[in-house]
């Protein structure tokens, strides 16, 4: 823990310019520290006293492979973004937790003598206080309250994983303040996916919350999801020539729950036909022997899913050895592959409640026009086996809101200039992959 006027001086003074640009880059080192001071102004104001502070930040993250693979005890493959939330806390005496976040009018707040769940605030960040601290609780760690001041740049409905960022970060100001700061990633991303599931009512699997916790581009094999395998595989789209990008293209998350749970329940549909639990438990053969039967008892869609799931499964393998090969034009084809079976086996590119608005489809398909240079500026001379240099498909639960693209380095402008108008402005999102999760700034 830091005092706040120490805090502001060694920001105001560049004492912690090396530790931002870390974080951050250093183009954006001025925004970062005008952030962090404005976090500390933010703060007093809010609670009127200088304290000593514990000063956190976790980030976004993003899909790069396995779409809805990590709720049946899959492999994915993700990286932890630039964009990030922030926050400022310090303890307080009487076991209240309040939580100023920018943007927002009044605080959240919750108890620790209080970790039940409450229906009326599902969906909301008091539930994920309440859901974090009692998970704190349940694995045996102190709890306590605490005063925070929080700024997000991780915004909902981006696909980037906004929950789970705010989770993670909760989850590190309860380890900072209460526990020395030990414990580790892997534990705040299960407490993280157990408050969204049981306090903030949305289903989920471990992917998000892993992947703002532990930071970088990481393959997880969830087979046995109470001890996830992790593996970091170190990259850079930039050197390759790509930039990674995220395009919003409207639509509300709000009433989508029952899309996201549909498919974890047929996929699981289907492995209980089988003995399982979850598809992992049993195989691709043995569905596809049992096709006829299954159309009776789970119905074609479930089938798809099942089909989906052991095809994006495999291939992010393949995408991992693509990318420590160095062979760009090979993973960029499998992300083409993941983008046509989510499209056609695991269905989650539209909502069928509006089946008239299908955003992420148009954004993919205007990309690949983009690239072939039937949109906008001609793309380059070079085109990798298979296609045009570059590859766009849906990024995380998808139904609404992002798609996710690799653009050439130099044709990202124009990229930017033709999609905005479509989209609006600021749809376009360039992502930097951050090589640290969840951790204490200072």
């Amino acid at each position: 823990m830091i005092p706040a006027k120490q805090l502001r001086s060694e920001i105001g003074e560049g004492r912690l310019d090396e530790r931002l640009t870390s974080l951050y880059g250093s183009d954006r080192l001025d925004d970062a520290r005008d952030r962090y001071q404005g976090l500390i102004e933010g703060f007093v104001k809010s609670f009127g006293a200088e304290r000593p502070l514990a000063v956190v930040s976790a980030p976004g993250r993003t899909e790069l492979g396995g779409n809805h693979t990590d709720h049946d005890n899959g492999r994915v493959l993700a990286g932890s973004v630039h964009l990030d939330s922030a926050a400022i806390a310090a303890p307080r005496d009487d076991g209240r937790i309040v939580l100023h976040s920018e943007g927002f009018d009044t605080p959240f707040e919750a108890s620790v003598d209080k970790l039940d769940p409450v229906s009326s605030e599902e969906g909301s960040t008091s539930a994920l206080l309440r859901g974090v601290a009692r998970g704190f609780a349940d694995y045996g760690f102190k709890v306590g309250g605490f005063d925070a001041r929080m700024a997000s740049r991780v915004l909902p409905g981006s696909g980037l994983s906004s929950s789970a960022s705010i989770e993670v970060v909760i989850g590190s100001i309860l380890s900072h303040l209460y526990n020395e700061g030990s414990v580790d990633p892997v534990t705040i991303a299960r407490i993280g996916q157990f408050a969204e599931n049981r306090f903030f009512g949305k289903p989920c699997g471990l992917m998000d919350q892993t992947a703002c916790a532990y930071g970088g581009i990481i393959a997880i094999d969830f087979a046995d999801p109470a001890k996830p395998v992790i593996e970091q595989v170190t990259y850079s789209f930039e050197d390759a020539g790509f930039r990674l990008m995220v395009v919003n293209t409207g639509g509300s998350h709000a009433n989508l729950t029952p899309e996201y749970a549909g498919v974890t329940t047929e996929m699981q549909g289907v492995a209980k036909l089988f003995g399982g639990k979850v598809l992992r438990d049993t195989t691709l053969p043995a569905v596809l022997g049992r096709v006829a039967e299954l159309r009776k008892k789970s119905g074609d869609r479930a089938i798809l899913r099942a089909l989906h799931y052991y095809g994006d499964n495999d291939r992010v393998e393949r995408q991992i050895s693509a990318l420590r090969a160095n062979d760009i034009a090979h993973y960029l084809s499998l992300v083409r592959e993941s983008a046509d079976s989510s499209w056609r086996l695991l269905q989650n590119c539209y909502s069928t409640q509006t089946p008239e608005e299908q955003g992420i489809p148009l954004a993919i398909s205007l990309t690949d026009l983009f690239l072939r240079g039937l949109l906008g500026p001609a793309g380059p001379a070079q085109t990798a086996p298979g296609g045009a240099p570059g590859a766009a498909r849906v990024h995380g639960g998808g139904f609404a809101g992002t798609a996710q693209v690799y653009v050439p380095i130099e044709l990202e402008s124009q990229y930017i200039a033709v999609m905005e108008p479509i989209f609006g402005k600021g749809s376009v999102t360039p992502l930097s992959i951050r090589a640290e999760g969840a951790v204490a700034v200072v």
